[in-house]
């Protein structure tokens, strides 16, 4: 398996690999996708510490590197989190940045459909890498709701509950399978955001056991909400 830590003699051409396969993954994409893409490069490029497997960088210095609002950093990094391509190591607190592990594996596996297109050389090297076949590392959780398992959702950065709930699913699949993945967005009125839930259960267990977990994974995204209100459809 290619190294998290890529060090050693190889080390300086695996870290090329790495980037060379975002790259072409990222033209094949949609101006959206590109432009994280190219976000989270020129993370790696600038700050990304290869021997520590570790990204250390204020919102605020982001924002300037990308030339953005911290709000719109803020929804990137989250974004970045829910693709599963960056992992947290450490929250951020009392004046200390949140740092983060790149996962180069999990990039390799989303990026495997491109390698052909760099090269036949690039795509057998990452093969003798060890990295597997995207179809057999697929992430599906075998939980049950009602019935049926659930598979992660697509990462929709729509909504700021369309991109919460993809990164609730990243840090805690089993609790998303069983009550998160059934709620849907419902009014957003001032700095208060409703949730739907399938039944007056789900909404009350929910509105009292994982509120909190909600409204953290929705200020992530979106500051400005203060209140998460989960009423039953």
């Amino acid at each position: 398996m290619l190294s998290k830590k890529p060090v050693g003699p190889q080390a300086a051409a695996v870290k090329y690999d790495v980037l060379t396969a975002l790259g072409t993954y990222a033209l094949s994409q949609s101006k959206g996708k590109q432009v994280l893409c190219l976000r989270l490069m020129t993370l790696i490029t600038a700050r990304y510490n290869w021997q520590r497997n570790e990204l250390a960088v204020g919102q605020r210095e982001i924002a300037r590197m990308w030339g953005v609002e911290e709000r719109t950093v803020k929804r990137e990094m989250a974004k970045l989190r829910a693709m599963e391509w960056l992992v947290v190591k450490r929250q951020g607190a009392r004046g200390r940045v949140t740092e983060y592990a790149l996962s180069v594996e999990k990039l390799l596996k989303d990026t495997r459909p491109i390698w052909a297109a760099v090269g036949p050389d690039f795509e057998q090297r990452l093969e003798g890498q060890g990295a597997k076949p995207a179809d057999t590392d697929a992430k599906v959780v075998p939980l049950q709701r009602q019935g049926r398992a659930v598979s992660a959702p697509e990462v929709d950065s729509s909504t700021e509950w369309g991109l919460a709930r993809s990164l609730i699913y990243a840090e805690d699949p089993a609790r998303f399978s069983s009550w998160i993945a059934a709620l849907e967005r419902g009014e957003r009125v001032g700095r208060r955001l409703y949730l739907n839930a399938p039944s007056r259960f789900h909404a009350h267990y929910v509105a009292t056991h994982l509120n909190t977990l909600c409204l953290g994974a929705v200020q992530q995204v979106d500051p400005d909400i203060d209140e998460v209100i989960v009423v039953s459809s």
